[in-house]
């Protein structure tokens, strides 16, 4: 049986064509958001899902960085998954706790952020064909990794991670024929916003042990 279909037209929108891995896996992307959101554990193969079904879609659009991106995503989400694991074990009431990062925390996110940035940005650039747009795919690239590491442990700020990687990710993907990605972000954008505000509360609840390094 032919999979075809998948990097096939579902319909047009704002003149743009927009494939079905696209839609499908950015409508997983926004249950995985939402199931993040509720600290739910199916956030992670959810995640890992539409990891799979944009790897399709990023390809057919030629762009390298989104592929390597949504790699990622599947071997972090593979991980993520088993720190909430090894974390609802932990806790007494088998929820995953929440909290902000220390400043330790923050300046090695921060730091391993721009490190691998400028480290991607060099592959891309002495290998050209990997990417059309270095820098913008090199940001992409690493700040999913920081993104979903800083989740996997449990960290408020990977809503503010996700934010920063949407905000160059979004006109990349109109960029790239992707029309889906971009029109789903107002939606994602509220998910975003309304899981931040619900982990930022947890976060000054009684203090639960953490998902484990």
């Amino acid at each position: 049986m032919t999979l075809d279909w998948l990097n096939s037209e579902a319909f047009t929108a704002f003149g743009q064509h927009i494939k079905w891995t696209d839609m499908v896996g950015n409508v997983i992307g926004l249950i995985a958001l939402a199931l993040g959101w509720r600290r739910s554990i199916w956030t992670w193969p959810a995640q890992l899902l539409s990891g799979l079904v944009l790897v399709a879609a990023y390809a057919s659009a030629g762009l390298s960085g989104g592929v390597g991106k949504q790699l990622l995503v599947i071997a972090v989400a593979a991980w993520g998954w088993r720190q909430w694991t090894l974390g609802r074990r932990q806790a007494r009431d088998g929820s995953i706790a929440v909290r902000f990062a220390t400043w330790r925390e923050r300046g090695l996110l921060a730091g391993g952020a721009a490190l691998g940035t400028l480290a991607v940005v060099g592959l891309f650039t002495l290998y050209p064909e990997l990417s059309w747009s270095p820098w913008a795919d090199a940001y992409i690239f690493v700040g999913t990794i920081v993104a979903m590491v800083a989740q996997a442990r449990g960290l408020v700020e990977f809503w503010f991670a996700w934010l920063l990687v949407d905000i160059v990710g979004v006109p990349l993907a109109f960029s790239g024929g992707l029309a889906f990605s971009g029109l789903v972000y107002v939606i994602y954008f509220a998910l975003v916003l309304w899981g931040l505000r619900d982990w930022w509360q947890r976060s000054r609840g009684p203090a639960l042990k953490g998902v484990p390094a």
